[in-house]
């Protein structure tokens, strides 16, 4: 067995006795998260291939560890091409012991805060292979002034000003540009969240417009990099070097860096054009799946269902309406968990209560309390209950008034699944629901309320609903999927604006003209087919 593999398993051995000692919430506070060996080596492979040949290395990793990175690196090339190796590591739990560990090599370790540390004046001083998988410790674990620090210091080092809800590895990121040599390579082994979500934007521009971006790798959500750590991961490469124009990037998906399930070359362009990367590498723009007008957006408000402080005191079953004595004005129908719904057609009875599915109350109440105990004593009671079992005190309640008063959310005809896994029974991560009730319903559900055109051209239609229905279904799950987000182990949300930006021209095409008030708008997202006939399921289907 080569020394280097030796020294491999005495890391990982090391590992194990350090990360048993310590509890998961404090190896959560500073995101320690270490690297497994088999990914640690495929990143120094795929940084082998992209290095010069025979060219001289001076490695870098701002966040150390034990060193899985820089054990790889020993593995992955010859002790002569190494020229200089520094690590950095914030732990002295970790670094001493990493010191000792690998004090018979050339490596340069420094137990101190990365993102306090001065780097190299001089470019030959500087890395040309920096290799990191920063700490994931998120936002809301930074105080305030701590925040403010590293956005000024990573604005100095790059140019680019992170926003409030990045997360620490985003800081590490752009603060270790001013360690990169000129053309020096970059691989960050980073969650894959930022190709998606609001605060990404800057670190897409850093990636697009301050240095050259040359691979993104994703691995599939369902495949876990860390077991400890519940985040959807990625490998982003790049060179400290302006891009050149009309540059393209390689996305791949799944397998291995060198086995990828889906890879695909986009250009620079479609990035900058795209809000959300993770549909690279399934299309190559934007354009592909049809994102132009119309959306959702345009024809329904989407909103999430109700969060009522605490389900188990505002849901009542009917035996608890009745044992309660709660008075039915008070009441409204709500529909339960998708779990609960055997169907995904909600009929309903003469009153509007739905049929088929576990029966169950929504609590609301906008009177006071004085009138509520005058009036309706057993209501009252109800309340006063919640209140000594400390439901008033949550963190809804308290920010409501009165505090067992809820949001106005009526019942809406359409609603979306507001969470799924792929490879279920019905083979698709989100479910949308024709619901013919006047059941509200609790925030696992987006609701889709029809906008005035819309609501005219459906009017009394039953069947003209159920079309809509249909098309909505028929919605490609890769599109809903392209336009959410994906956390470790296959979990995927939708939020209402990401729904919202959805394609809608295939729920026009099967609408009749309109005549009156709200034709027009409706004739702005007019499509050249003909109008006014329903489609079967597999025209449907197709209809993007």
């Amino acid at each position: 067995m080569a020394v280097t593999d030796l020294a491999e398993l005495a890391r990982l051995e090391l590992q194990a006795r350090l990360d048993a000692a310590k509890t998961q919430a404090e190896r959560n506070k500073l995101g320690q998260f270490a690297t497994p060996t088999d990914l640690a080596s495929d990143i120094l492979e795929c940084a082998r291939t992209l290095l010069p040949p025979d060219s001289s290395i001076r490695f870098l990793d701002p966040a150390f560890g034990t060193g899985s990175f820089y054990s790889a690196l020993l593995r992955a090339l010859p002790a002569w091409q190494i020229a200089e190796a520094v690590g950095y590591e914030i732990d002295p739990y970790y670094g001493n012991e990493a010191i000792a560990l690998w004090r018979d090599t050339p490596l340069k370790l420094s137990v101190v805060d990365f993102t306090r540390a001065t780097p190299p004046s001089r470019d030959d001083g500087k890395a040309n292979l920096l290799i990191c998988n920063p700490p994931y410790v998120r936002h809301h674990h930074l105080p305030s002034d701590e925040k403010q620090r590293l956005q000024r210091a990573a604005e100095l080092a790059s140019g680019v000003r992170l926003g409030g809800l990045s997360g620490l590895y985003c800081y590490f990121l752009c603060l270790s540009h001013a360690w990169m040599a000129d053309r020096g390579l970059a691989g960050w082994l980073i969650p894959s969240e930022f190709m998606d979500v609001n605060y990404g934007r800057q670190v897409k521009d850093y990636l697009l417009n301050r240095v050259t971006l040359l691979r993104i790798h994703r691995f599939d959500p369902d495949d876990v990099q860390f077991g400890d750590a519940l985040v959807s991961s990625a490998v982003v490469w790049f060179r400290r070097a302006a891009p050149p124009t009309e540059h393209s990037v390689e996305f791949t998906y799944g397998g291995t860096f060198a086995k990828p399930k889906v890879g695909k070359r986009v250009s620079v362009s479609a990035l900058r054009d795209a809000a959300k990367w993770t549909r690279f590498p399934f299309v190559s723009s934007p354009v592909e799946l049809g994102y132009a007008r119309p959306r959702l957006a345009d024809l329904f408000a989407v909103k999430r269902g109700l969060a009522t402080g605490s389900n188990q005191f505002f849901t009542l079953t009917e035996e608890e309406v009745s044992r309660r004595v709660i008075p039915p004005e008070f009441l409204q129908p709500i529909l339960p968990s998708p779990r609960y719904l055997s169907t995904d057609e909600v009929e309903a009875d003469a009153g509007g209560n739905p049929l088929g599915v576990p029966r169950r109350f929504l609590l609301s109440c906008a009177l006071p309390e004085g009138e509520i105990e005058t009036r309706y004593p057993s209501l009252w009671r109800y309340l006063q209950a919640g209140v000594e079992a400390g439901i008033s005190s949550t963190y809804l309640c308290r920010h409501r008034s009165p505090w067992y008063a809820q949001e106005d959310r009526p019942a809406s005809p359409f609603l979306c699944t507001y969470m799924g896994r792929n490879g279920t029974k019905k083979g698709k991560p989100f479910r949308f629901i024709l619901n013919h009730s006047r059941a509200t319903a609790p925030n696992v559900y987006l609701m889709l309320y029809p906008k005035p055109a819309l609501a005219k051209a459906l009017g009394a239609s039953r069947e003209l609903r159920r079309v809509v229905w249909r098309v909505l279904n028929a919605i490609p799950p890769e599109v809903l999927l392209g336009e959410g987000r994906v956390y470790g182990g296959g979990l995927h949300k939708l939020e209402p604006k990401e729904l919202a930006n959805a394609p809608a021209d295939g729920i026009l095409a099967v609408l009749p003209r309109l005549g009156g008030e709200h034709a027009e708008q409706l004739r702005l997202f007019e499509r050249p087919e003909p109008a006014g006939r329903y489609v079967t399921d597999d025209e449907a289907a197709r209809l993007r």
